[in-house]
């Protein structure tokens, strides 16, 4: 079977390709023939050896944390009509850069008939992070709201989901072709954080509103920047670093502005209500009220391309590894 490894901490070219042993299930376990995996920030992060105080992975490993395809063999105590169903899952320990997987059978949730492989691994991570994000928050008709990275994977989701709510968002991004792909999604306007006054463009497009809600996927001085904008008796949800650190910020500020922050742990689920989430996720899908943009796909053995690519910050919404001869199509 072949897998794609993390030899060593370090850039992209650590990934390298390696044959193991056919995965067996063990009692309470299915064995997933991979369609597609869903790449991650934090992918890369780990890969390059950040992150360990959290996350401790020590080289080698296997990368990934999901998988989308359908279910070839079951083991001991598992129902054999899950033979042949599409399923998504979360892979635990066991990585997801694989051909094949073995996974606990109480961790599959059923992919809709109205969904491909390729939605419903965009939505395993993504999907049930960004509704959990928003269900905390009153996000009402009118809300003045800003996303910052909001031209990925998770971004993007979360622009159509507040959208949808009838808030006034406002994304940020870099570089035009990022901005279109945020006003496609519903936004009232895209500002590109990399002009040195994006803050003030913000403003402007709020009709001097401060934002209410500020939901930061870039941390760092981004973050710090946004944080600085928001409004007093607002929420600011740091939920991602894709500057390589969340944002630093003055909690004696945020106490003294009666500010909320939010952080990543505040979405951190048990395993049934994330499974609930993916759920309640998929049947939005399901019913045309929410679809992830795939920016990119990769075959398996590319993965350290993939890397460079998210690394560049490249790609437009989500990228994902397409395995056993999975088309994008």
């Amino acid at each position: 079977m072949r897998t794609i490894e993390v030899t060593r901490f370090g850039g992209p070219e650590v990934l390298q390709p390696r044959e193991q042993a056919e995965p067996v299930p063990a009692a309470g376990q299915v064995v997933v023939d991979v369609a597609a995996v869903p790449l991650l920030w934090l992918d890369t992060a780990l890969r390059s050896g950040k992150g360990r105080e959290w996350f401790p992975v020590e080289p080698p490993y296997v990368p990934g944390n999901g998988v989308a395809g359908a279910v070839s063999a079951v083991g001991a105590g598992v129902e054999a009509d899950w033979i042949g169903r599409r399923v998504v899952t979360d892979t635990r320990e066991t990585g997801s850069y694989a051909e094949r997987v073995a996974v606990p059978a109480d961790g599959l949730v059923p992919i809709p008939d109205e969904l491909t492989n390729l939605t419903a691994a965009a939505l395993l991570t993504d999907g049930r992070t960004a509704l959990g994000i928003l269900e905390c928050l009153s996000v009402n008709n009118g809300t003045p709201l800003l996303i910052t990275g909001a031209a990925g994977g998770m971004g993007l989701l979360l622009v159509q989901l507040a959208a949808a709510r009838g808030a006034r968002v406002v994304g940020a991004a870099r570089g035009e072709p990022k901005l279109a792909a945020v006003r496609a999604q519903g936004a009232l306007a895209a500002i590109d954080y990399s002009e040195p006054d994006w803050t003030s463009l913000v403003l402007t497009a709020l009709g001097g509103d401060k934002p209410a809600i500020v939901l930061d996927g870039v941390g760092g001085e981004i973050g710090r920047a946004a944080f600085a904008i928001t409004a007093d008796g607002g929420v600011f949800s740091a939920h991602g670093a894709a500057s390589g650190d969340f944002a630093p910020l003055d909690e004696n500020a945020a106490q003294e502005r009666n500010i909320t922050v939010r952080g990543i742990s505040d979405v951190q689920f048990s395993p049934e209500q994330g499974r609930q989430r993916l759920r309640d996720v998929l049947a939005e899908a399901a019913a045309g009220r929410l679809a992830p943009v795939i920016g990119r796909t990769y075959s398996l053995e590319d993965a350290a391309e993939a890397h460079r690519s998210i690394e560049a910050r490249e790609v437009i919404g989500k990228s994902l590894l397409l395995v056993n001869g999975t088309s994008a199509q």
